[in-house]
């Protein structure tokens, strides 16, 4: 059994019964959804949704959640259906061929069925979500939605760029990743009685998303990509600036005066330069910093009223996010 099966099973003993229940009636209505538009759309989206994953996303709406079931389940699927989306879209701006080591939508179809793909799922999100009966729910998966899109386009604009600071690059952590793990926590809150609670699981959420960005980014420098499912150093091809970059260009002079955009071309050369920015040992710098993340993470459970099994298991999603990279 490997680290995030061993993880996963952690949090279903701690989560009890009634959680590996919810999970399992999300993949049914998940892979229900993805076969209801048609051989084509359902041929991709289903793709999409069993490509693998942790469920994360899912995993933080039950597990901020009490009441009703069948709305926090309304809840976890409009969140993965919204992160798959952007994960679709993401491969066809980034013209990905890989995700989870599977060929893409993009790789697999084009553009044109990607983008399609991508839609539906967003569109199917907000549909699922609404059928919950709540306001407030919307509007907070809204929210999340706007901050992602407000992400991709701070990404864009920093592409290959020699001038991003960490505090930027955090920035666009919160909004491109941690905002849909605010809006998980702040989902199941709402949707499951706990509405006094949703500011702080929300930032619960935030916390770990942030950290889950952080070594997600470490693990492209680091690879393999056996582990990773895609090329070590894909960030690099595509110009995204991430923080182990940032920070190695602050101890190597090379590194501050490389052009990424003329260097680093193809899969050989993005390696070398991971390497590179392994040997400046800005790698365990990052991870401190996710650390710092988690730590909050945690402190913002200190005071609120749970049972001790939801916080036991809350605690052991956000060490795993720090685990998948050890």
């Amino acid at each position: 059994m490997n680290t995030t099966q061993t993880q996963l099973g952690q949090v279903l003993a701690a989560g009890g019964p009634r959680l590996s229940r919810l999970l399992e009636r999300t993949e049914a209505r998940l892979a229900e959804i993805a076969n209801s538009h048609g051989p084509e759309l359902s041929r991709h989206s289903g793709g999409t949704l069993s490509a693998g994953g942790k469920r994360l996303r899912p995993l933080l709406v039950f597990l901020c959640a009490d009441g009703d079931a069948d709305a926090a389940l309304r809840a976890a699927v409009a969140v993965e259906l919204l992160h798959m989306a952007t994960l679709v879209h993401d491969d066809v701006l980034d013209r990905a061929a890989l995700r989870r080591g599977r060929p893409t939508v993009f790789a697999d179809g084009g553009r044109g069925a990607a983008t399609a793909t991508g839609d539906l799922l967003f569109s199917r999100a907000f549909a699922e979500l609404s059928q919950a009966g709540s306001a407030d729910a919307v509007r907070a998966l809204s929210a999340a939605s706007s901050a992602l899109a407000g992400g991709e386009l701070m990404q864009r604009a920093d592409a290959w760029s020699g001038e991003v600071t960490p505090e930027r690059y955090l920035e666009r952590c919160r909004l491109k990743t941690a905002s849909l793990f605010e809006a998980a926590c702040r989902l199941g809150a709402l949707l499951g009685d706990r509405p006094a609670l949703a500011s702080a699981l929300g930032s619960f959420g935030g916390c770990v998303g942030v950290a889950f960005q952080i070594l997600d980014d470490v693990l492209d420098v680091s690879g393999p990509a056996e582990r990773t499912g895609k090329p070590r150093g894909a960030d690099l091809l595509d110009g995204t600036v991430t923080l182990p970059l940032i920070l190695a260009r602050e101890r190597d002079e090379g590194l501050r005066r490389l052009d990424l955009r003329e260097a680093v071309t193809e899969p050989a050369q993005a390696e070398a330069v991971c390497e590179r920015i392994a040997l400046t040992g800005v790698l365990e710098e990052a991870r401190a910093e996710a650390l710092n993340y988690v730590a909050q993470a945690k402190a913002a459970l200190a005071d609120l009223d749970l049972p001790e099994q939801r916080r036991e298991a809350l605690d052991l999603v956000a060490d795993g996010v720090v685990e998948r990279y050890a």
